[in-house]
């Protein structure tokens, strides 16, 4: 009990939390409470809604016995779910449809019948047709016979992206086509095929109503249709401020790295603002305005280097500037030699998308997410241009990156081009080759694969064929790259989580890479690979957006216990899923296989990690996908990219001793179906775990829902430190100065030897003399009024000020004086970035501005404004423009000192 409560006092979520929910509220609405009044429910197949209702009650009576049985702290039954009667009561009390799967004749009040034609054959005939001129022939035979019975003809597809790809696909049949939003139209012209959004299981001729519809899904096959849900929108936030306490290490970029020591407020000459304190060496103090937080950044460092702090007004952080910088321009030098070798040599260039393409893409089983659909058009794009591709697709696990890549592919086929595709495991090459020759199947397009799961001769064979040009594609691990494998003509090369790869893999990609187009694909990409694209050295395709039928997997981190473990398992079960229990020591996991058998005995169990033999691993994995095994004790071998998506439970042991990427790939093997699925995080008791152990869960609880592989990267690499990225020789340089400003001196060293102007950043100084901050009383939370100012202080145009006021009202409310006198300053401090002014001082009723040598400021304007009230204006030898601030009762004089800017700008 008291476990139980302490981990509702942290607001920790736990196995079972939501049977204690009759203990909190004296009563629990049901789903009938939350239905209209003239709700008509719709049973399909009574039968075995009976069926399953029962099993379902004896099921949650032994499991409450169970519980109780065990000591612990449970609730009846009744306090939670509604009995079979009580459901029959509510639904059979009022008007109802029952769909019996078996025909019944019933009373003539109370049965109907409807004599309609199914549309079983198309489908067979359009598959069969695969390799003909005239695929969709069967098709417009379809639509010309309704249409000569007198019947209107529909086709259904879900999508107006996939409205327009159809209509393209059957305009050469020369009938005339409609696209219409909704079913039914009134609008709908005669002799015309319309097609219409919206979604039925399948289609059907009702020749009595004069209606002949067909769906998508009977042209191309089945897409899956699964429960929508609700998802957070995510943005790919750079590393910044978010968990910053006092006593972390910050960077200035002018003073060096310091001790942050918390947000303060001062007063000066009656003027309030809030300030980032800093502490440096020797005692000195650095007090950085809220709106110049711009200029400070986290420090990230390299694991195990505590750095010292720099003095102000020292000269170490220039010191220690000026000898990276050297070390990265001849590190960066190296690294563009590849990229501008591909800039340029000439490749190959694709040719466009083509009806077969065309045909192909409509095929998909899923609908497109938009990032889905941008991703494959840039990598088309890409394709299409002489110079050769070099494009990174980050999505999160089961976002649809396999589907790019096999777009890619076929387009590269299609063009007379082979393709290799490098995977890390063999378990993941035989199931891409699976999932790729299954896509492939009716077209023209030979797929083989490449990996120790082959025998020596079968190897041998697929090597020899692809010499001959008789493989258009070929999946594998590593021996892909062994000396003895050639091509006849390599046009693309796709590689899965690169970085898993050895440095002698990679240098041999890097050979590759020269001469054909190479897309790669991560879930969670190591920084190196992430900072690189960013960097505008490799091209980036960013999947953020889940699929739009897709659960969060529910997380739940706890020490080992028997029962949560049985639990766990009997739910999964029960529910007829599969399950991943993974204990990354090999030495004792049968020992952990023979625990479970134990606890649950009926369930299948079987073990799979990297030391069994070939065929043990295939064996144990083959029985697993076919769903002889129940249960998957497993090392990381499950980490890459495999897919069972019948497996909706896994349990990680001690989950404190792996990386944060690694725990985050191994929780998405699961929830890849439409199940609610479920990750298991058993630990050591919280006191046990190291400092990084606890930041590594704290990261996943955060990012436990959807779309946050790209969060996730950016977390580990705070966490790791950025000592692994570069190599060993460059550790000691981001010790030095930390991982964002290192990234900024490489960023200003590829342009340069890029030879392009590198842009000078201007961090003006704006002095005002108003009170120019965010009370305590409108944002009571210190990490909140921080993460706002850091926001303000990124802002870089009027509009996104606007956006942030409106949002600060709709949350917080009316703002404050101080506050709108802040969002004042921020535009002020926006327009002077814009056009190059180094400072602004607007105090007694004074402005002066002071220009940077790079400013945009042309000198007419200047001339012009002193020109029209000499009186007012004045420029110094110095080049400082000095105006009168003449406010009025209608504009203050903040507001004065933005006209000025704006007619300089």
């Amino acid at each position: 009990m008291e476990e139980i409560v302490e981990k509702l006092t942290q607001q920790n979520r736990f196995p079972g939390i939501g049977g204690l929910l009759p203990l909190v509220y004296p009563s629990l609405n049901t789903l009938f409470d939350y239905l209209p009044k003239d709700t008509i429910p719709v049973l399909i197949d009574p039968a075995t809604i009976e069926k399953i209702a029962l099993e379902t009650e004896e099921t949650v009576t032994k499991n409450y016995f169970w519980a109780k049985n065990e000591g612990n702290l449970c609730v009846e039954p009744e306090a939670l779910y509604l009995n079979r009667s009580q459901v029959e009561a509510s639904i059979a009390g009022g008007l109802h449809l029952a769909f019996k799967m078996v025909p019944m004749t019933g009373r003539a009040g109370t049965a109907c019948n409807f004599t309609i034609e199914k549309n079983d054959l198309i489908a067979e005939q359009i598959k069969s047709r695969r390799h003909s001129e005239e695929l969709l022939k069967p098709l417009s035979d379809w639509v010309n016979n309704n249409l000569h019975e007198g019947l209107a003809p529909y086709l259904l597809c879900r999508t107006t992206k996939q409205a327009q790809r159809l209509k393209g696909l059957i305009m050469p049949y020369g009938i005339p086509i409609d696209i219409i939003e909704s079913f039914p139209s009134d609008n709908v012209a005669k002799n015309t095929l319309s097609i219409c959004l919206g979604e039925l299981s399948s289609g059907f001729v009702w020749p009595r109503e004069a209606l002949a519809i067909i769906t998508e899904d009977e042209l191309f096959g089945p897409k899956h249709r699964l429960p929508k849900v609700p998802r957070k929108e995510y943005t790919t936030e750079p590393l910044g401020f978010h968990d910053l306490k006092a006593g972390d290490l910050v960077v200035h970029r002018e003073h060096g790295i310091g001790q942050y020591e918390g947000l303060v407020r001062l007063d000066v000459a009656d003027i309030t603002n809030d300030f980032l304190l800093i502490g440096y060496r020797g005692g000195d103090k650095l007090y950085v305005p809220v709106d110049r937080m711009n200029c400070v950044q986290k420090y990230v460092g390299v694991d195990g280097v505590e750095p010292r702090l720099d003095k102000m007004g020292g000269k170490s952080w220039a010191r220690a500037k000026s000898r990276i910088k050297k070390s990265i321009q001849k590190m960066a030098g190296e690294l563009l030699k590849l990229y501008s070798w591909r800039q340029v040599r000439k490749g190959h260039a694709f040719s466009p998308p083509d009806r077969y393409f065309r045909e192909f893409e409509a095929g998909f089983e899923y609908r497109e997410t938009p990032d889905q659909t941008r991703a494959i058009e840039e990598v088309l794009a890409d394709m299409e241009s002489p110079v050769p591709m070099d494009r990174l697709i980050c999505g999160d696990v089961g976002y649809g990156k396999t589907e790019i890549a096999l777009r890619a592919a076929f387009k590269a086929v299609w063009d007379n081009k082979q393709v290799a595709f490098l995977v890390p495991t063999t378990v993941l090459a035989r199931q891409h080759f699976e999932t790729f020759r299954k896509r492939l199947e009716p077209y023209p397009v030979v797929v083989e694969t490449l990996s120790r799961f082959s025998s020596q001769s079968e190897q041998r064979q697929v090597v020899e064929k692809l010499k001959k040009g008789q493989v258009d594609i070929v999946i594998g691990t590593h021996r892909l790259l062994q000396k003895d494998v050639g091509f006849k003509d390599l046009g693309l090369l796709i590689i899965d989580e690169e970085q898993r790869f050895g440095v002698s893999h990679k240098e041999r990609l890097k050979q590759l890479r020269r001469s054909v187009d190479v897309l790669a694909l991560t879930a969670t990409p190591i920084p190196r690979t992430l900072h690189m694209s960013l960097m505008g050295i490799r091209d980036l395709s960013v999947i953020a957006t889940p699929p739009e039928y897709r659960y969060p997997i529910k997380t739940y981190i706890c020490p080992f216990d028997d029962t949560v473990v049985a639990e766990a398992i009997e739910r999964e079960l029960q529910r007829g899923g599969q399950i991943f229990y993974v204990h990354n020591n090999i030495r004792t996991i049968w020992g952990v296989a023979r625990h479970i058998q134990a606890l649950v005995p009926h369930v299948r169990v079987g073990v799979a990690h990297g030391r069994l033999s070939d065929e043990e691993l295939e064996k144990v994995m083959l029985q697993f996908l076919d769903r002889k095994i129940d249960l998957l004790v497993c090392t990381t071998i499950i980490e890459s990219g495999l897919d069972f998506p019948t497996a909706n439970t896994i349990l990680i042991n001690r989950a404190d001793k792996f990386g944060l990427s690694q725990i985050y790939q191994l929780r998405g093997r699961v929830g890849r179906g439409d199940e609610q699925a479920y990750a298991y995080l058993f630990i050591p008791h919280e006191s046990a775990l190291t400092r990084d152990a606890q930041k590594r869960l704290k990261v996943l609880m955060e990012h436990s829902d959807l779309g946050s592989g790209f969060k996730i990267a950016m977390s580990d690499l705070q966490i790791r430190g950025g000592g692994t990225i570069l190599g060993p020789s460059q550790s000691g340089h981001i010790a030095s100065v930390g991982y964002d400003m290192y990234i900024e001196l490489i960023k200003r060293a590829v342009s340069e030897l890029k030879g392009e102007a590198v842009e000078v950043d201007v961090h003006p100084e704006v002095v005002v003399n108003r009170s120019a901050y965010i009370p305590e009383t409108y944002i009571p939370d210190t990490d909140q009024r921080l993460l706002a100012y850091r926001r303000l202080a990124r802002i870089t145009d009027e509009a996104e000020i606007e956006d942030f006021s409106m949002e600060m009202q709709d949350r917080y409310g009316q703002l404050p004086e101080p506050a709108r006198n802040l969002l004042q300053k921020v535009t002020l401090t926006v327009l002077s970035k814009k056009i190059g002014i180094q400072r602004l001082e607007l105090t007694n009723g004074h402005l002066r501005l002071t220009f940077s040598e790079k400013t945009h400021v042309k000198p007419e304007k200047i001339t012009s404004l002193i020109q029209r009230d000499p009186q007012r204006f004045r420029l110094t030898a110095n080049y400082v423009l000095h105006a009168k601030i003449l406010p009025d009762a209608h504009t203050t004089s903040m507001n004065v000192a933005k006209n000025i800017l704006q007619e300089l700008t």
